[in-house]
């Protein structure tokens, strides 16, 4: 083992095994407390009623203890393996105590007498593993900037409770400990990176939660890691301001949050909320609809074997998309609001008993003016309140004046009649009609302002937008400057006949969002304060504007790569329009990680290629951390068939070279379907991905290009890149270049006839298959 080679293994070794000892002892206790817990709350359960309120506070109290425990358990069964991960020795000024800390995945302290024995990597003390330097370091804490002097950086693997190794660093983490992470092979599921976090990742994962954060980053770069453990960091830091509920990550489809599940519990994390934008968007409309899967538009952009009709129609659809993803569509509801609100309140007076209360006027301008900065629905509920309010007045002085016209009459009758019994009568009569009239005022008083209010029309968020797209002449006012004519009459037509079916496109759901966000406002407060954003490059500007409007008082960390953004006709182009449209102004921080982790020089020297053949400035190519491999094979055969063959007999060598995950890559989903029935019996475990799974399955996979985003694998074959499959065109381009950068260790890539003009010039890479 090469610990025992170390100075100071048996100093380590022993630190080891007491740590060990106390995570046994902890454990040992933790889980007779959370035993006593469970028999406290089944007892009370089985005792409770509603009429004891004790009982309801202490059983509340008791399960929020246990959920800690349950966390705190689950840590220490971590801890049991790996303990911690580093060490720093560190001294601060004017002390003359050295502090010997070591660093895990979770705090422990020693019950005593309150000893440190594992400091939580989140803790700001831990930032000088991070990031501090031999020498003179300073950390920052809630207390201000601690300076002091870092004497010793030390790194462990430890793995089962067994010291693995030690080494002696100064900067994160030195190359031989980092290659030898990298270069394990893939589990299918996403690393926690506590041990081996570069500067860089750091800067991120500790940034300032209030400023908004976008993080341009690279292939490979680690960016949903890093999202996950910016989460984690997150909760730790504020956990005695917000809950876990209070922070949220959005994710691209469900797939990939399955993918992702384990890591925050895995960072002893539980309740963040992990969603993606549909069906957050879903939650705050109220209401779900079915979605056309976006990736049926994007199979259609991608086929190049179509007629020249289609091309015209895919090119205006793309143009549809664009159009209705974009922040002139915003203005557009804008506009579509104003002309809401200028026919929202009928054109009547409020009246009781042909007593004007309100004019309409008056009430157009409370709603317009006074009440402008509410949503529409909100103001006409403190019209209401106002008319009632003045209504009441305004009765009293109506039953007022009758009172006091009825007085005058019957004094008139006394001055000019005899007491008698027609004076009598008449009398009675005057009294009984001020009542009748008194009663009817009282009764219609009570439902006046509602009857009012019924008179104004309110619809939900869909059934205005479905209203502005029926409406031809609307819809083309609205619109007339804003877009070409020809793209107008698409935009509504195309958008109608999806309404039509059932559907929305997922392009509807920002502007209907937006909708009820200005109509009808949020139903109630929502408790997300930071939400991460994964693969933020794919969202379109006016769906980042929505969150950000309707998340109130919240910040946003958003990550992802331009050089992916395989849904660009609906997504941005820059980062730069993020920071202009959508937080307007506002300073930002801007990240950029151009260190590429996942894979090897070699596969990424013939990626970067790839991506090159985009003539934007603007792109950020990948650096691969120095980690050499096989070089990308290049293959030719005769036919699909062929190439399934070779695709069979390629992934039983890999497996037998103990290499865990493969993904065989087709252009579209049809192909994989293809290429699954040419494989299916020949590997055991093949399983196909579509897009409608919810659950990432931990086998061989064969899988569309468009959905390889985010994952990895040791071993990566590209079924067909021949030159009528990729062309040189920018979204080809993007997904030859995302399926490149999935693999972890190897690269293989097949095409039959002639190969893609993409991958000319990849020769120092590669090498080449012919037979």
């Amino acid at each position: 083992m090469a610990a025992e080679k170390h100075s100071a293994y048996k100093e380590e070794l022993e630190r080891c095994n007491y740590t060990l000892g106390y995570v046994e002892k902890s454990l040992e206790s933790t889980v007779r407390k959370k035993e006593r817990l469970d028999n406290d709350i089944d007892s009370v359960q089985k005792h409770f009623t509603s009429e004891n309120s004790q009982s309801y506070i202490d059983l509340m109290i008791n399960t929020t203890i246990r959920d800690t425990l349950a966390l705190r358990l689950r840590n220490l069964l971590v801890a049991r393996s790996k303990p911690y991960f580093a060490r720093i020795d560190f001294k601060e000024k004017d002390s003359s105590k050295r502090e010997n800390l070591y660093i895990g995945k979770m705090s422990l302290m020693r019950d005593e007498d309150q000893e440190v024995i594992i400091v939580d990597w989140r803790a700001p003390i831990a930032n000088l593993y991070y990031e501090g330097r031999i020498g003179e370091a300073d950390y920052w804490c809630p207390g201000g900037n601690i300076k002091g002097e870092l004497t010793l950086k030390r790194q462990f693997a430890i793995n089962e409770g067994i010291l693995q190794e030690i080494f002696d660093i100064d900067i994160t983490t030195n190359d031989e400990f980092l290659q030898t992470y990298l270069g394990a092979t893939s589990d299918n599921r996403l690393k926690e990176i506590v041990s081996t976090i570069q500067v860089e990742q750091n800067k991120i994962i500790r940034a300032d939660m209030w400023k908004p954060l976008i993080v341009q980053g690279a292939a490979g770069s680690g960016k949903t890691t890093i999202a996950l453990h910016r989460i984690a960091y997150l909760v730790y830091t504020f956990e005695k301001s917000f809950e876990p509920e209070n922070f949220m990550i959005i994710a691209p489809n469900k797939l990939f949050l399955n993918y992702i599940s384990e890591v925050l519990p895995e960072l002893g994390v539980e309740r963040v909320k992990q969603t993606t934008f549909e069906d957050f968007a879903m939650e705050l409309i109220g209401k779900r609809f079915k979605l056309k899967d976006p990736f049926e538009k994007l199979t259609k952009f991608v086929n190049h074997n179509v007629t020249e009709e289609q091309i015209y129609a895919n090119r205006i659809l793309k143009k549809c998309s664009q159009f209705k993803a974009s922040m002139l569509f915003r203005e557009v509801m804008d506009d579509y609001v104003k002309h809401i609100e200028s026919s929202f309140i009928p054109k009547e007076h409020f009246k009781i008993a042909n007593t004007v209360v309100f004019k309409y006027a008056e009430i157009n301008d409370l709603f317009l003016k006074q009440y402008k900065n509410w949503p529409i629905v909100r103001r006409i509920d403190e019209i209401k309140k106002y008319l009632s309010n003045r209504l009441k007045q305004k009765k009293d002085v109506i039953i007022f004046n009758l009172n006091e016209q009825c007085d005058n009459v019957i004094r008139n009758l006394k001055d000019i009649m005899e007491d008698s019994e027609d004076r009598q009568r008449l009398i009675i009569e005057a009294i009984d009609k001020r009542d009748a009239v008194v009663g009817k005022i009282e009764s219609y008083a009570k439902s006046a302002v509602n009857e009012y209010i019924k008179k104004i029309s309110k619809f939900s968020p869909y059934e205005y937008y479905s209203d502005l797209i029926n409406n031809e002449e609307l819809f083309n006012k609205l619109l007339y400057s804003k877009a070409e004519k020809e793209l107008i009459d698409y935009t509504r037509n195309h958008t109608r006949e999806t309404l039509k079916s059932g559907y929305l496109e997922i392009e509807d759901i920002a502007p209907i969002i937006y909708l009820k966000y200005l109509i009808h406002g949020m139903d109630e407060k929502i408790p997300v304060k930071h939400i991460v954003i994964d693969e933020g490059q794919d969202f379109s500007a006016f769906q980042f504007y929505v969150l950000r409007k309707i998340v109130k008082d919240s910040s946003f960390t958003i990550l992802g790569d331009l050089c992916q953004s395989i849904h660009s006709y609906r997504g941005i182009r820059t980062w730069q329009d993020v920071v202009d449209d959508v937080f307007e102004g506002q300073k930002c921080g801007f990240l950029t990680l151009e260190e590429s982790y996942r894979t090897t020089v070699e596969i990424m020297g013939a990626a970067n290629t790839v991506i090159s053949k985009i003539k934007d400035h603007g792109l950020v190519l990948a650096k691969p951390v120095i980690r050499h491999g096989d070089k990308v094979k290049i293959i030719e055969r005769q036919s699909i068939k062929e190439i399934a063959e070779d695709i069979s007999a390629r992934i039983k060598r890999c497996r037998s070279e103990n290499f865990k995950t493969a993904a065989v890559v087709c252009k579209t989903v049809e192909e994989c379907q293809n290429m699954y029935k040419l494989l299916k019996g020949k590997i055991d475990d093949l399983n196909i991905i579509t897009g409608k799974e919810e659950e990432y399955k931990n086998s061989t996979l064969i899988v569309p290009s468009y959905l390889t985003k985010g994952l990895e694998f040791d071993v990566v074959i590209i079924a067909d890149a021949g030159i009528d499959v990729y062309k040189e065109d920018e979204l080809d381009i993007k997904l030859l270049y995302v399926s490149m950068t999935r693999a972890l260790h190897k690269l293989c890539i097949y095409y039959n006839g002639e190969i893609s003009s993409l991958l000319d010039n990849v020769g120092a890479h590669c090498e080449r298959d012919s037979n």
